[in-house]
């Protein structure tokens, strides 16, 4: 595999992820369980490898760049903020789902 096809694959699961933590106050609660699974899922996987997507040690391989967004094609602010940016989003949209199912 090369490099533009790692940053691909690693952009279509980023996109996967992102549009599952956006989505997640927006659907209905059963959805949004199965959405916050898979979520948590992927932060089990990024906490296994030091924080890290392991796409990035792959896409590593193929280049000495280190920029913020060598391995995604993502602009560099939000490959440098993107765990902030969406965290912050799903620790709200968990806070929400929690808050109507109590409700």
């Amino acid at each position: 595999m090369s490099l533009a096809g790692i940053k691909f694959a690693h952009t279509v699961v980023w996109a996967f992820f992102a549009g599952c933590i956006v989505a997640i106050p927006f659907v209905d609660f059963r959805l949004a369980l199965i959405l916050s699974a898979l979520v948590w899922m992927e932060c089990a996987v990024l906490l296994a490898n030091q924080l890290r997507c392991p796409l990035t040690d792959v896409a590593a391989r193929y280049t000495n760049d280190r920029a913020d967004n060598f391995d995604i094609y993502l602009p560099v602010w939000l490959a440098r903020y993107n765990k902030v940016v969406f965290g912050t989003w799903f620790f709200g949209a968990e806070l929400f789902v929690l808050w109507r199912w109590l409700r």
